[in-house]
Formats: structure tokens, C-alpha cells, sequence
């Protein structure tokens, strides 16, 4: 067990990953010396660790940045002693290792935990939740896998007994969490390279639930079989929350008015108030649907809860409004699993009914692409335009075995106008001669595909 109170001078290997520096940050401020490292491709992390932090990292990796006189080194799960010569140094040295999902959990397990899991709207619950929990005073520390806007970092530094953080299924983080309460979003398959099958995924989900005390309890997703059949693992009080009937906490009377989704929220026949977002889709009405049953089971002040909602400008990535080019919108967007792709893109439609819906792909892996080839393929009925970019491979799986070209040939099946482009370059040049100021243009996906909106608003 690492006693991080020994830890003076940690060095951060990834230092850019947004859990990481939610991490710095959250260490710094306990009075931990802090460097690091990572590669030299920009981020928004960078302007957190320059500009906010100010923090000194290495871009690029040496064996040399691994000294004597570091205390810890925390590592990001992309990195292992084969394909990182830092990581090879510091076992060489027989310095103490740990991985970012094994510190955050020696974090979490000392505090009250509260954990927000799921396929999808994890990071947006967490940062609602978190706003909530700050609004009413109740002072907490959070983790969130993306730059919440307003905090202009991904964590927040509290002094109270709460500490709300994103939990990621992917290889095996659960493990190192025991939460006292738990969000359940969703659950639809996904890390295929992880989870060879649904039943596997779901697996993992359950098995985190019976993780909750008795005493504590889960907000789970009522509208959504697979989230009901996990919950009944459960030994806590669970809370479900959704549209239907049957949940504790309903969404009644949702409307979309002046670009705001207003909507009403009961609990036991009590309602609890009218409530505002500006984020678009029902998606984020259900993510802050999640966010006030947790933060009403601490008898937390409504009234903050719905100015914090109203308030909450979102996370970056999600639907994030980049600019105009030739009068088109331009939005970049982190979704790369076939819901998310579908909802976002519904979302856009309700928002913009008479704006022409560019949706720029850029699928995200071999092994999610390949598992979920169909599922992509029919994601895209609200886009009028779409373009695929070659796949995003990751450096943790064997590239090949589907090609881009595979998905845009059986999109075509269901979608009158899907084209492929294989790079970031070739789509900003073909997109800057085509757009104009009736459309709407997504870039979407886990990758680098940012650039997309970015180059057309910094080449005109």
C-alpha cells in the first residue's frame, strides 16, 4: 500500500489525461510536489497545467526524467514497462508504482464516495452533480474526465467529507473503488477488446453495485431494462429515476423553449419544481434527472439545485459550440458508441429543425468499430451529411481486421448521403468549399477529431 503522506515529489507518466491532472491538481493542493510527462500533442489539459497549475511537465518520454528523488510514480493505464521507457526506469530504480485508477481510489475510499458509472453521460452527470453539491454548500472534492467549463479544470477541490468522481468500467477500474452511492446512466456493450461479450459487460456493472453498503444506495436509470435487471444486485435502497411511471423520481412536462429544456421533476408525488438546462437532447435531461436524486437523498436545497442546472454550461466535448465558418455552426462532440452517436445527433435536430446536419465521424478503435458495425451504421438517421474518417486506432489493440470504407458501404444501406474521407485534412478542405450558413457541422468521436471544428474556425 503506497502512504501518499511519504509521497513529497510525484511524477505523473500521461501527465496530460484529463483524470490526471484532476488528479495533480487535487494532490498539489494537499502540498505534493508535483512534474511529469507526456507526449507533445496539445490538449486542453495543457492550458490547465501551464496556465492554472503551473505545473512543469516533459513532452515526450526519456528514461533520464526518472530521478532518484521522486517519491511516486502514478501512471496512466496507457503506459506499461513495454512501450514506456519511463515506466521501465522507475521499476529499474524500484520506485513506487501506481497506476491513475489505484491512486484515485486510495482518494475516493477515504472520503464518502459517490460514483457516477455507465456507458454513457458520466461525465455530465458528475459535473451536474458536483455543481449541485457545490451550490448547496456541501463542499465537495470531484473527478471528472473532461474540463468542466466553469471550473476550467476537471476537478474540484472541496474540504467536506464528499468526493464525487467519474467511474470508468474500462479494464477493470472498478476494483479499486468502494463507493457509498452509486449513478447507473446506462448500459449498453462496449470495450469489446475488454468485454468479449454484453453478458461479461454487464458483469462488471453488477458486480460494482454489490459494492454498495447496505446503508448507502443507487440512482439508477428506471427507463432502461438492462440498468433495472443490475439493479436488483443491489443490497442498498435504490432510487430510480427516468420519464416513465414507475420511477421514484419522474420527468414530467419536458419542454424545449428558447433553446432551454425546461422540465418538471417529482418524487413521491411531491414536485420538487420546474428545472432548466441549456444542453440539448433528453439525454442531459436524464443526466440531471440522476444528478438531483443523489443530491436530494443528502437533503440538499432544490433551489440551488435548479440554479446550478441552470446555470451549468457543460463539459468540453459535449455538444461544445466551437464557432462559425461561412455562417455554419460548428460543434465538436466526444461521442463514439452507436447511442451516443444517435442521440447527439437527435439532440442536434430538435435544437436546429431547419439547419442542414453535417455529421463528421471519426470511429474510435478497431475492436468497438468492428463489434458494433451495424449499430454505427444505423446512427445516423437525424444527419442530412455524413463523412467518415479512417478509424482511431489505440496503441492498446491490434490494428486492422475493419476498415472505415466497411462502415460507409453498410451506412449506405440506411442513409442516402455517407461519404468517405480518410484524413482530418481532407475533410476541413472539402467542408470549407461546401458549408454555408444553413448548416450545422458535428465532428464527432473519442479521437482527435476536435481538429475538424477547430481548423475550420482558425483558417478563414
Amino acid at each position: 500500500m503506497v502512504d501518499l503522506s511519504k509521497a513529497k515529489k510525484i511524477y505523473f507518466i500521461g501527465i496530460k489525461g484529463s483524470g490526471m491532472v484532476a488528479l495533480v491538481e487535487i494532490l498539489k493542493r494537499q502540498g505534493h510536489q508535483i512534474t511529469g510527462s507526456d507526449t507533445d500533442e496539445k490538449f486542453f489539459t495543457d492550458d490547465i497545467l501551464k496556465k492554472k497549475l503551473f505545473v512543469k511537465f516533459h513532452e515526450g518520454f526519456d528514461a533520464d526524467h526518472i530521478t532518484g528523488d521522486i517519491d511516486l510514480v502514478v501512471y496512466s493505464t496507457a503506459y506499461n514497462e513495454k512501450n514506456n521507457e519511463e515506466f521501465k526506469a522507475a521499476l529499474f530504480k524500484r520506485l513506487p508504482v501506481i497506476s491513475y485508477p489505484e491512486i484515485l481510489g486510495l482518494l475516493f475510499n477515504r472520503k464518502y464516495g459517490i460514483a457516477v458509472s455507465g456507458t454513457h453521460g458520466k461525465t455530465t452527470t458528475t459535473a451536474m452533480l458536483a455543481e449541485i453539491f457545490k451550490s448547496a454548500g456541501l463542499d465537495p472534492t470531484a473527478v471528472v474526465g473532461s474540463q468542466v467549463r466553469q471550473w476550467r479544470s476537471s476537478a474540484l477541490v472541496g474540504r467536506s467529507e464528499f468526493m464525487i468522481i467519474e467511474a470508468d468500467e474500462y479494464q477493470g477500474k472498478f476494483q479499486y473503488y468502494s463507493p457509498q452511492a452509486v449513478i447507473l446512466t446506462s448500459v449498453d456493450w462496449d470495450h469489446p477488446d475488454f468485454f468479449p461479450t454484453f453478458e461479461d459487460y454487464k458483469k462488471t456493472f453488477a458486480e460494482f453495485i454489490q459494492k454498495i453498503p447496505r446503508h448507502g444506495f443507487l440512482v439508477v436509470s428506471g427507463d432502461r431494462s438492462d440498468t433495472l435487471e443490475i439493479a436488483k444486485k443491489a443490497k442498498c435502497n435504490v432510487i430510480k429515476y427516468g420519464f416513465g411511471k414507475d420511477n421514484d423520481l419522474k420527468i414530467k412536462n419536458h419542454e424545449l423553449k428558447d433553446g432551454k429544456q425546461i422540465f418538471e421533476l417529482w418524487h413521491g408525488g411531491k414536485n420538487l419544481g420546474r428545472f432548466e438546462i441549456e444542453l440539448p437532447g433528453k439525454h442531459n435531461v436524464l443526466n440531471a434527472a440522476a444528478a438531483v436524486a443523489m443530491s436530494h437523498k443528502f437533503n440538499a436545497n432544490m433551489g440551488k439545485a435548479k440554479e446550478a442546472l441552470a446555470n451549468f454550461e457543460g463539459t468540453s466535448r459535449r455538444f461544445e459550440y466551437i464557432g462559425k465558418r461561412n455562417g455554419a455552426i460548428l460543434i465538436d462532440d466526444y461521442g463514439h458508441h452507436p447511442e451516443e452517436v444517435k442521440a447527439t445527433l437527435k439532440a442536434a435536430r430538435e435544437f436546429f429543425p431547419k439547419r442542414r446536419i453535417w455529421c463528421v465521424f471519426h470511429p474510435h478503435t478497431f475492436t468497438r468499430t468492428k463489434a458494433l458495425i451495424h449499430e454505427f451504421a444505423q446512427s445516423f438517421e437525424d444527419a442530412d451529411r455524413v463523412i467518415i474518417l479512417d478509424i482511431y486506432g489505440s496503441a492498446r489493440e491490434v490494428q486492422g481486421g475493419v476498415h472505415s470504407k466497411d462502415l460507409v458501404k453498410i451506412a449506405k444501406k440506411y442513409h442516402r448521403s455517407v461519404e468517405y474521407v480518410p484524413t482530418i485534412s481532407e475533410a476541413v478542405e472539402y467542408l470549407a468549399s461546401e458549408i454555408c450558413r444553413e448548416d450545422l457541422v458535428i465532428a464527432m468521436g473519442a479521437g482527435n477529431v476536435w481538429e475538424v471544428a477547430e481548423r475550420l474556425v482558425s483558417s478563414i
